[in-house]
């Protein structure tokens, strides 16, 4: 009876630790394909068609105080002259983190 019981916690827990990770992997999918839909037109490969100063890559995000998924999200939501604004009625509050934690993933 222990034994089986031990068997199915370990069983449980595998399945558990097996979502979260899948979970995560499609989140991060989300917020590249996500990125790439609304982003990647005007930010292409972490640049700035606009404004090559203000890229999306560490050094010049830093530069510009921008340096959290929240900073990020700030900036979608309350963005600077000639760039389009994401409220949240077009990029939810869960789209938006993952499209920035893609953003400080991948343009360090």
């Amino acid at each position: 009876m222990k034994r089986s019981l031990l068997g199915i916690l370990v069983v449980l827990v595998f399945c558990c630790s097996a979502a979260y990770v899948f979970a995560e992997k499609g989140s991060a999918k989300t917020g590249e394909s996500k990125f790439k839909a609304l982003c990647a037109v005007c930010h292409p490969e972490g640049g700035n068609v606009m404004n090559p100063k203000r890229t999306l890559h560490k050094q010049e995000r830093e530069a510009n105080n921008v340096k959290t998924a929240d900073d990020i999200v700030a900036r979608m939501r309350n963005p600077g002259p000639g760039m389009t604004k994401f409220d949240e009625k077009t990029v939810s509050n869960k789209d938006a983190h993952a499209i920035a934690e893609y953003i400080l993933n991948t343009f360090n």
